[in-house]
């Protein structure tokens, strides 16, 4: 079973100095086939060059280039389900990448989120689980 990678997980994995980076690191390690949103590179990349600067960024790019990780496009009807996923948790603070997360996970079947985001993932009921695996 794949697990989908979330913003703030990829940084604590990116970023030596975080103090959630072996529990990250570990975790991807142990993951066959993780998957990346697309929707979680923008935020991502705009993330790493505020906090880790454009050696970081280019680094990931190019292991994103070698295939180290799949990543998995949105749909237009991920679009859709998205929107009513912000509408429903709209006084959570739940993103779009959030909810797009959520989506893809849901047309996928994934019940494994990789994130630190505890909060906003423990919250979300998706239509194909009672609850996600969150890790770490």
């Amino acid at each position: 079973m794949s697990a989908l990678l979330d913003t703030g997980f990829l940084l604590a994995v990116l970023d030596a100095d975080d103090h959630m980076h072996e529990a990250c690191v570990e975790a991807l390690l142990q993951e066959p086939a993780p998957l990346l949103p697309e929707a979680v590179l923008p935020q991502l990349a705009y993330m790493v060059l505020r906090e880790l600067g454009y050696e970081t960024l280019s680094n990931f790019l190019r292991a994103l280039s070698r295939g180290e990780m799949t990543i998995e496009r949105t749909t237009s009807a991920d679009l859709s389900r998205a929107a009513e996923i912000l509408e429903k948790y709209a006084d959570s603070g739940i993103d779009f990448v959030d909810s797009v997360i959520m989506v893809i996970a849901e047309r996928l079947k994934i019940k494994r989120i990789f994130t630190l985001d505890q909060r906003h993932f423990g919250l979300m009921r998706p239509k194909h689980c009672p609850a996600f695996d969150i890790t770490p």
